[in-house]
């Protein structure tokens, strides 16, 4: 006899297990499906394990800058395999967490590949190649996504690293060449380069970090070049040779001229595609557009019965998106009445490099194409009296206004610790503050939050300690 639910669950990261939870806390009948780990990518192969390699990233550049605060260290050693260890201990410490919720409420988890068979059909393929089928009224496609392939470089696992790779190395290399400079390649780029090893960026946009504000990735520009690291903008991989042991790039600049050099290795982190194949969409009606599966407001795809969050639906491709997505489609379907949709251009972006990057809403030039009349703020840390303090001053906070409503249009930053601090921006646009409104707001002093209320201010025109 077929297993029916009232929700069955395809995925079970920040997307998939969050949607499970908040279907039997509606009371309904819930199953997921995972074909690997719980958690996804994104506890394991992603956000998690690269924070926990960032942070020995920031233990790396403390160590180096001791004497300013009146320290000196000798016969520290690193060891790669430790870092890699601790990483990889704290993802299996959380899928154990999830393991213990889907127990807690109640969710079945079913092991296996999913394919969708028919309008409420699910069919699952264990690992030993045993076939069971599903009944439910609703299902949720949380599948996730993958790294998107780069014309003429394949990843082998060895020279040419996806993330996956270069999340569980056996060794540091001594050169790597990063393909991509969004937050993952930003992110490993300024990982390697506090551990030691000589980094070269290549990015095909004009400028690095190409969904930023210009003014935010023209900062981390000169930040990483300080700190020695190689970038090419308007520039793509022309040609590879994978050797022995080593790789020999050849980078081509919008200019015609190419730069050639050889590295220990290659990082492909040029975006990524959602896992669509294999899914039994096209039988059904799904409609996918360009890797990712096409949805409205509540989550529905184009097929009764069938919906689609996270990465798998297409950007911000983020985690907190996927869970935000996860809680609005369940009770949306459960017939919730306090639903409302999710305006994409307001998920926060957060970039965990070495300077940190949180921003959400609009850029300046997306803000200036809408034809409204603004009010832009920019505070730059170096006033910042908690910035110096901790002797991280390099960084600035910008906001940006309709100067005719007060409406907060975009909010932008860039120094320590910002990726803590962007959800105030969020909760003011959420609470719909104006410009006004947040300049009434008392911040604690010294705080590096103060950088917020100064740049609301100088939006205003009534800038203090600048």
């Amino acid at each position: 006899m077929t297993e029916k639910y009232d929700v069955i669950v395809v995925g079970s990261g920040p997307g998939g297990y969050v949607a499970a939870i908040r279907a039997a806390q509606h009371g309904l009948r819930t199953a997921v499906v995972e074909r690997d780990r719980l958690g996804g990518i994104c506890l394991n192969w992603g956000c998690i394990p690269t924070k926990a390699l960032l942070h020995g990233a920031d233990v790396a550049h403390t160590l180096a800058n001791l004497r300013p605060l009146g320290f000196s260290a000798s016969g520290v050693e690193f060891d790669m395999a430790r870092l890699v260890e601790f990483s990889r201990s704290v993802s299996g410490r959380l899928s154990d967490g999830i393991g213990y919720l889907m127990k807690k409420n109640g969710i079945d988890v079913v092991r296996g590949s999913a394919r969708l068979l028919d309008k409420g059909v699910v069919a699952v393929t264990a690992a030993d190649e045993s076939v069971s089928e599903y009944r439910a009224d609703h299902i949720i496609l949380a599948t996730g996504a993958r790294p998107r392939s780069v014309p003429g470089v394949v990843p082998d696992g060895d020279r040419v690293w996806t993330y996956f790779e270069a999340l569980v190395p056996s060794e540091l290399p001594k050169s790597l060449l990063v393909i991509g400079s969004g937050a993952i390649g930003v992110e490993f780029a300024s990982l390697y380069n506090d551990l030691g090893t000589d980094v070269t960026l290549v990015e095909l946009a004009p400028q690095i970090m190409p969904v930023e504000d210009a003014a935010v990735a023209g900062h981390v520009r000169r930040q990483f070049e300080k700190r020695g690291i190689r970038i090419h903008t308007g520039a793509s991989v022309s040609e590879l040779t994978v050797g022995t042991n080593d790789v020999t790039v050849a980078v081509r600049s919008d200019d015609g001229s190419i730069d050639e050099s050889t590295v220990d290795r290659v990082l492909v982190a040029a975006g990524i595609q959602g896992n669509v194949e294999d899914l039994g969409l096209e039988e059904l009606g799904v409609e996918v557009d360009r890797g990712f599966v096409t949805t409205d407001q509540w989550c529905r795809t184009t097929a009764f019965g069938v919906y689609a969050i996270g990465d798998v639906a297409g950007a911000p491709c983020l985690a907190h998106k996927a869970s935000h997505e996860a809680v609005l489609c369940v009770d949306k379907l459960a017939g919730a009445d306090h639903v409302r949709p999710l305006d994409r251009d307001y998920v926060p972006g957060c970039t965990y490099a070495r300077p940190q990057v949180a921003s959400l809403g609009l850029t300046e030039e997306r803000a200036r194409a809408t034809g409204r009349r603004l009010q832009i703020g920019q505070f730059d840390l170096q006033a910042s009296g908690k910035a110096l303090a901790i002797g991280e001053a390099d960084g600035f906070v910008k906001t940006i206004f309709d100067a005719d409503s007060g409406e907060l249009l975009g909010a932008h930053m860039v120094g320590p610790d910002v990726t803590e601090q962007i959800q105030g921006f969020g909760i003011a646009r959420s609470l719909e503050a104006t410009a006004d409104d947040l300049a009434e707001v008392v911040f604690a002093h010294p705080t590096l939050s103060e950088a917020m209320h100064e740049s609301v201010l100088a939006a205003l025109g009534r800038p203090i300690n600048m």
